[in-house]
């Protein structure tokens, strides 16, 4: 990833002194392209690191720039130790490296503050993997990795659906893990796209590299790709009336619903009308069925009879 490549970058000149930019490239195994702009944004973010063409010129570091990892006060140290290695890291196999990284810092840090290590890592556990989800197999996603990092071609083949698949040729601009589901970024055919990497077949890496837009950024087209996704998604959208006895759960029964009611909202009525939003008719129906009387369908005419009709037939059969 690119922020894995700037901290070798600024690693390899600090250690090692002015470097060509053809020398950097074969060692990061990128184009010299690449390299320039790397440069460049460790220059925006205030690192003094410059870059000289023609004989005699290279990449280096002003005035023996070093890191310094001193400064840390103790909130900033304490949130530090809460930090675990996330799963879809050890999937990309970097989680030892992470943690041999961490490692180093505590021993960097002065004795009064390797204490809080040992204080706070058996209280604070933060897990991101949501209930209930199965593991996806992404047995790809190492070598999507090394071409990512290498500006490489790749092809791969894809699995559509109906057991149809296709096979193409992309630019791999970068990895995206949501919810612990691995998603490949990338262009093909002169736009962006999203693939699903369990469902990659197969990958190669082909001999050639490509130039990645100077103006994309994977955080920014993520969000936004994010947010198109969630407004495309299909809505099936519901006037019910709710019991105010269900008003004190509102957040708890409905946070996935989209519910349009205000959290302050008090109300001394027996019901409250409100807005519901399901992804489908089917599930608008068994969802309310489960809250009985609680919950009265007003709109569409088309749910309300399909609800007064599944509860009929359970009634005449637990009557029968």
């Amino acid at each position: 990833m690119r922020a894995d490549r700037l901290l070798s970058l600024l690693m390899i000149l600090q250690t090692q002194g002015r470097r060509t930019a053809q020398e950097l490239a074969e060692e990061l195994e990128v184009s010299e392209r690449t390299i320039y702009r790397d440069i460049e944004a460790l220059s925006i973010a205030g690192v003094p690191v410059y870059a000289t063409r023609g004989p005699g010129g290279g990449c280096d570091l002003l005035n023996s720039y070093r890191t310094s990892l001193t400064g840390l006060n103790e909130d900033e140290v304490r949130a530090l130790f809460m930090v675990s290695i996330p799963a879809p890291l050890a999937q990309l196999g970097v989680d030892q490296k992470l943690k041999t990284a961490l490692l180093k810092i505590t021993s960097a840090m002065s004795t009064t503050y390797q204490h809080l290590e040992q204080w706070i890592r058996p209280r604070i556990h933060v897990d991101v993997v949501p209930w209930f989800q199965t593991e996806e197999p992404v047995p790809h996603l190492a070598t999507l990795h090394q071409a990512v990092n290498r500006d490489r071609r790749i092809k791969i083949n894809y699995q559509l659906h109906f057991d149809a698949q296709a096979t193409w040729v992309v630019d791999p601009y970068g990895l995206v893990t949501k919810a612990s589901v691995w998603y490949l970024v990338c262009a093909r055919e002169g736009k962006i796209r999203v693939y699903r990497i369990s469902r990659i077949l197969d990958v190669k890496i082909l001999d050639d590299n490509f130039e990645r837009s100077e103006d994309f950024e994977l955080a920014d087209f993520w969000k936004a790709w994010c947010s198109d996704a969630e407004e495309s998604h299909p809505r099936y959208s519901v006037k019910a009336r709710i019991s105010n006895e269900l008003l004190p759960y509102i957040r708890t029964y409905f946070s996935d619903l989209l519910i349009d009611i205000d959290e302050k909202t008090e109300s001394h009525e027996e019901w409250i009308e409100t807005n519901l939003h399901f992804e489908t008719f089917e599930a608008a129906r068994n969802r309310i069925l489960g809250f009985g009387r609680a919950i009265e369908v007003l709109k569409p005419d088309a749910l309300r009879l399909s609800v007064i009709d599944f509860a009929s037939q359970i009634v005449d059969h637990y009557s029968g």
